[in-house]
């Protein structure tokens, strides 16, 4: 029986030498500089963003987002070919995804900014726990009219929101909705009044979210906007249906940030 045991342990022994060996070999082959090399050129040849796997690519909630993100914290510490590999192939599969039109990366938008005018400085006032309840009440009030016309919430920004249309007259209809729904909206003696700004372009998806020109210049479009205004660009103004949409030029417009000679139209609430 001793003998056995003997026998057993040296095989026991034998085996974890093996293991030990093979592992540490896969372990520099996954960090070999050579092997890294030809993952990447590979990954530059494969449909989608080659660099997906960046934070910014990563933020999406969808399945290749929650998935890179795992993946990414559990490789993160050195350089790994494996991890280049895995995200290859969430690169493929993010890029197919946009292809079929779900990533719409090359469909044009119409985006939406909105913020609540005075508000940073009637909250210095107010204190946090005010200024909480009021963004609260904002965000039930103003979301459920976004979505209803279709529109995408990217992302919350603090009093205000950014969101996507396929729609521009959508986008307007909604913003004026939304100005009118916060009438209701009273904090503190306080009732926020929203501003908004509506521009079209292609914005470039990047994980959860929308970057580039056009995102800059809704934005531009928006912070010119006075109390409870809308504003939309030329571009929304090209692409709203005559008559669905009461638009009025404003001739003294500028925006740091915003393309020199940037035309931009009052949108007048309906009736």
């Amino acid at each position: 029986m001793a003998a056995k045991r003997e026998i057993d342990d040296e095989d026991e022994g034998r085996a974890r030498r093996i293991t030990g060996r093979l592992l540490s070999g896969l372990q520099k082959l996954d960090a070999n500089p050579k092997v890294l090399a030809l993952v990447r050129r590979g990954r530059d040849r494969l449909p989608g963003d080659s660099r997906y796997g960046d934070p910014l690519s990563l933020a999406s909630p969808d399945a290749p987002g929650v998935i890179g993100r795992q993946l990414a914290a559990v490789s993160a510490k050195r350089p790994s070919a494996l991890r280049e590999a895995g995200m290859s192939a969430l690169q493929v599969w993010q890029g197919v995804s946009e292809a079929q039109g779900r990533g719409q990366g090359d469909r044009e938008l119409a985006i939406l900014f909105t913020d609540l005018a005075g508000f940073s400085d009637w909250a210095l006032e107010a204190g946090d726990a005010s200024a909480v309840a009021l963004l609260r009440d904002v965000g039930e009030a103003v979301e459920p009219v976004v979505s209803a016309h279709g529109g995408r919430i990217v992302k919350r920004l603090g009093d205000g929101l950014m969101a996507v249309f396929d729609d521009p007259a959508e986008a307007i209809d909604a913003a004026h909705e939304a100005i009118v729904a916060l009438e209701t909206v009273e904090v503190d003696g306080h009732g926020p009044q929203l501003r908004a700004g509506v521009h079209a372009g292609r914005p470039r998806r990047l994980g959860g979210d929308y970057f580039g020109v056009d995102v800059n210049i809704a934005a531009r479009v928006a912070d010119a906007a006075g109390t409870g205004q809308v504003l939309v660009s030329e571009t929304v103004r090209e692409r709203v249906e005559d008559g669905a949409v009461s638009l009025r030029r404003r001739w003294r417009f500028s925006a740091k940030g915003a393309p020199k000679g940037l035309k931009v139209y009052t949108a007048d609430p309906p009736g």
